[in-house]
């Protein structure tokens, strides 16, 4: 244990970090690792000081008045849509309450243990950098490391991979698993019962809209399908959706995401589909819900809350760290576009087995039909459907 110097503080002067150290039982050097944010100080040890602080109205942040937090992006391309939106979230926040926001890309092993992962340099620039936002995909270890390190953060709950406890963090999530579930819900409403899902279950965010959507198919007595591929998120749909057609009986996909979807319009409309005509087609996140054609059925997260809020948890921890963190679940909203209908048996359809994909020449046929006023959508469908509002 350290030792501390019996000798008062001296009548008539004002309390200094010394005096704090001595009333904490600690050395001035600890206080000055507790204000600086250096790692080493356990939470225990830091609380202390801060009481002591306290008790002796002492000001510790008075030599640490910094305020720039960080976005990490991690694991992500600079242009994700979704992420992107986030990030505005999130300086959006940080400009109203007087802090500056610093971008940062940053790629790492998801499976490395959290003493592997070699941060960004100014992560260890306490004096300028006072918390972190952690955006695109993360590990638990990089979370363990942040947080034995003492250093304020919040985190997409929905990206994280690994064991990890959300209680112990400042998170703000999507309901995903609810929002996937009413969306298939809906789907089984309009008729629909052979409805397949693509994504992969690797990643925690396909994984939980496959939570959703086989509770909603279990629910309603059907068999879960689920078609997993691991590619990335357009190849992911494309090649989802050649499988399907080759080997099953489908009237609806959903795809895991809003990119997914997209390769899946174009499976689909290599084949000669129509959608929703042959199948209908959902996504999730609404990142790209309004630029497909037939504008996609999607579930709608709201990013730039989402960022506004892992803001401002992160100020929250810098200004109160001895509270408690706070999780944030937010919730989903279900926007039906015309890539869902409900379900009309066809003539191209044959019971038991796959939809039979057009002939060459017809394909060719319907691909002139996908160009709209505006421009060519990059994988729109082969029927042009009327154009209703969103709900």
């Amino acid at each position: 244990m350290e030792k501390r110097s019996q000798e008062p503080n001296r009548k008539g002067k004002n309390p200094t970090y010394l005096d704090v150290a001595r009333a904490a039982n600690v050395s001035p050097a600890t206080v000055t690792r507790v204000l600086t944010g250096v790692a080493g100080v356990s939470k225990d040890m830091a609380a202390r000081v801060r009481r002591a602080a306290e008790s002796l109205n002492v000001d510790l942040e008075q030599g640490n008045r910094s305020r720039i937090l960080a976005f990490i992006l991690s694991n992500r391309e600079l242009l994700h849509p979704f992420q992107a939106r986030v990030l505005l979230g999130a300086e959006s926040y940080c400009a109203s309450q007087g802090w500056e926001l610093l971008f940062l890309s940053f790629r790492y092993p998801l499976s490395s243990a959290h003493r592997d992962i070699h941060l960004p340099h100014i992560l260890n620039q306490r004096q300028l950098l006072r918390g972190v936002i952690l955006g695109g995909t993360n590990s638990a270890g990089f979370l363990s490391h942040l947080a034995t390190d003492g250093m304020p953060f919040s985190v997409l709950g929905n990206n994280v991979v690994g064991d990890w406890r959300p209680e112990e963090y400042s998170v703000v999530s999507s309901d995903d698993t609810t929002g996937a579930c009413e969306l298939v819900r809906d789907l089984i409403a309009q008729g629909h019962r052979d409805i397949w899902y693509a994504g992969d279950l690797d990643l925690p965010w396909y994984a939980r809209c496959a939570e959703g959507y086989r509770l909603a198919m279990n629910e309603a007595g059907l068999e879960p399908r689920i078609q997993e591929v691991h590619a990335p998120d357009r190849e992911l749909g494309y090649l989802t959706a050649k499988s399907i057609l080759r080997t099953a009986p489908v009237t609806a996909i959903f795809a895991g995401n809003d990119q997914v979807a997209v390769g899946v319009y174009r499976a689909l409309g290599e084949a000669g589909v129509s959608i929703p005509g042959d199948i209908s087609v959902a996504g999730f996140n609404d990142s790209q819900g309004s630029n497909l054609y037939p504008r996609l059925t999607s579930v709608r997260e709201f990013p730039e809350e989402t960022g506004q809020h892992m803001a401002e948890l992160v100020v929250e921890r810098i200004l109160n760290p001895d509270a408690p963190p706070r999780q944030i679940l937010l919730p989903t909203e279900l926007v039906r576009r015309e890539s869902s209908a409900p379900r009309v048996h066809t003539g191209a359809e044959r019971q038991g087995s796959a939809l039979t994909p057009k002939p060459a020449n017809a394909q060719a046929g319907r691909r002139k039909n996908t160009r709209k006023k505006g421009g060519e959508n990059e994988s729109g469908p082969a029927k042009t459907l009327e154009i209703r509002e969103e709900s």
